[in-house]
Parts: C-alpha cells; sequence; structure tokens
C-alpha cells in the first residue's frame, strides 16, 4: 500500500461509517468480506453455545463501531462491557444501541445469528437482549498494562477481541505484551477469544491506509500460551479480504483458557 500508514494516534481520523461500508455490507458486500464476517459469526456461535464459555461478564477489546461480535455471547453473559480506542467508534455502537437515527443497519448479522440458532424470525429479540445486556461503553489502550485505564471493572469470565490487536500493535513484542495485559483482566480459569488477520500487511478506509501487524497462526498460539493460557482451539482459514482494500493471508480464531491457579 502506497502513501502513509496511519496508525495510534491517527485513529483520530478513522472514519468508522466508511469502514463499516467498506467490510460491513452484509449480504450485499463483497464475497471475500461477507465469508470473513460468517466464518467469525459461525467460530462466535460455536463457542458461546456448544463451547461452553459463558458466566457474569465479558469484556469486549477494540469494539470498533461494529456489535456483531456480541450476538451469540449476549445470550450466556449477564453483562457486556465494550471498549474501543477512539470516541467515535463508540459513539457508533451507542448510536445502534439507543437505536437513533443514523445507526447502522445490522439486522442482515443478527438474523444469520438467529438462523445459525434455529430461529431466523426472532432477530428484533435478540437485538432487545443485546440492547440490554451491554452495561458499559469504555475507552481502551492495549499497550498499556492497564488496558481500561482508571475504570474499575470486576474480573471477567471473558475477554472477546476480534480484529483489534494486529492494528493496534506495531510490532510482535508489542503484540505479545497486548495479549498478557488482556489475560490480566481474566478471572483465574477465565477465557480469551480471538480473531486475528494473518499476514497482514494494512487496510483502506476510505482514502487512508492503515497499519496491520504481520502475524502467523503460529505467534498467536505461542503468544496466548505464554500469557499463562492453554489455547482449546485455534482455526485456521485462507480467506482473505478483498485486496483492494487489505492485504492479508488468511483468518484465526483462538479460545484459549488462562490457568484456573493464576
Amino acid at each position: 500500500m502506497e502513501g502513509k500508514l496511519y496508525r495510534g494516534e491517527d485513529y483520530k481520523e478513522f472514519d468508522s461509517q466508511d469502514y463499516l461500508k467498506t467490510y460491513y455490507t452484509f449480504d450485499s458486500g463483497t464475497v471475500a468480506e461477507n465469508e470473513i464476517l460468517k466464518f467469525n459469526l459461525k467460530n462466535l456461535f460455536q463457542t458461546f453455545s456448544s463451547g461452553g464459555v459463558g458466566g457474569d461478564i465479558l469484556i469486549d477489546i477494540g469494539t470498533g463501531p461494529t456489535i456483531y461480535q456480541l450476538l451469540s455471547a449476549c445470550e450466556v453473559f449477564r453483562e457486556i462491557i465494550v471498549s474501543d480506542y477512539t470516541d467515535q467508534n463508540l459513539r457508533e455502537v451507542e448510536k445502534w444501541l439507543k437505536e437513533e437515527p443514523g445507526a447502522y443497519d445490522w439486522s442482515p448479522a443478527v438474523q444469520y445469528v438467529c438462523e445459525l440458532e434455529g430461529d431466523r424470525s426472532r432477530w428484533q429479540e435478540k437485538e432487545a437482549r443485546l440492547r440490554r445486556t451491554v452495561t458499559r461503553l469504555l475507552k481502551c489502550d492495549v499497550t498499556e498494562p492497564h488496558p481500561l485505564g482508571p475504570a474499575q471493572v470486576l474480573p471477567a469470565d471473558c475477554v472477546l477481541t476480534l480484529l483489534a490487536l494486529e492494528c493496534a500493535c506495531h510490532d510482535v513484542d508489542t503484540y505479545r505484551a497486548a495479549i498478557r495485559n488482556l489475560v490480566s483482566l481474566l478471572k483465574p480459569g477465565g477465557y480469551l477469544v480471538t480473531a486475528v488477520t494473518l499476514g497482514f500487511q494494512g487496510y483502506i478506509v476510505g482514502n487512508k491506509n492503515f497499519f496491520g501487524l504481520h502475524l502467523e497462526k503460529e505467534t498467536v498460539e505461542k503468544a496466548l500460551q505464554d500469557a499463562g493460557c492453554q489455547v482449546l482451539r485455534c482455526q485456521h482459514s485462507p480467506i482473505s479480504y478483498t485486496e483492494t482494500f487489505c492485504i492479508s493471508k488468511g483468518m484465526c480464531f483462538a479460545v484459549a483458557r488462562k490457568s484456573p491457579s493464576a
């Protein structure tokens, strides 16, 4: 990708609406982006239904302007806390939660998840459930030892982070430290669930090129293990984003459990 690579503080210029229109036009957008969304939704469904991951508190780190990643989780957690580095992404989520004019329409993705669960017709009920379950919107920075800053948050049963760390971390050492920072938010025996873009070189939002950290599946697994987690599942898919928007070489979805004695 030519031109300036945006990163870090540059995310203040991140256009949430452009991002959503480029990567999340479910059922009417590009095939590649829709297949990646379905890959993540299927894995999330498996994790939070038959996978046995549930409990009191889930913290979503690097939520972005999206809510799709919470659609299965809201069925098995009492409370969901969302967090992001940028105010504009949190504002976009807030618009959807409050059903404000101009909020992004996630109904096709919601209907898809309800179909996975066996009843497509209950999509409005699921939206209402998710809106009730999300209790807090917080700022986060995964490169800090305390990713949620001064916010007081109880240890979580699950930390979820999708397609975020490879954008926030400028090198592999920073990524490994970020994983440790997220594990510190978990109860002993809690779960870290993550999806990562592999072979990442960057992605386009609007007319801006944003940095992407090149990671391999083995790097993800080792970072989880070195942070004191047992990797329960690490699924690789060769599907990649449309090269016009993003340069990558596949996807990785991992579920890991923090040591019960940690």
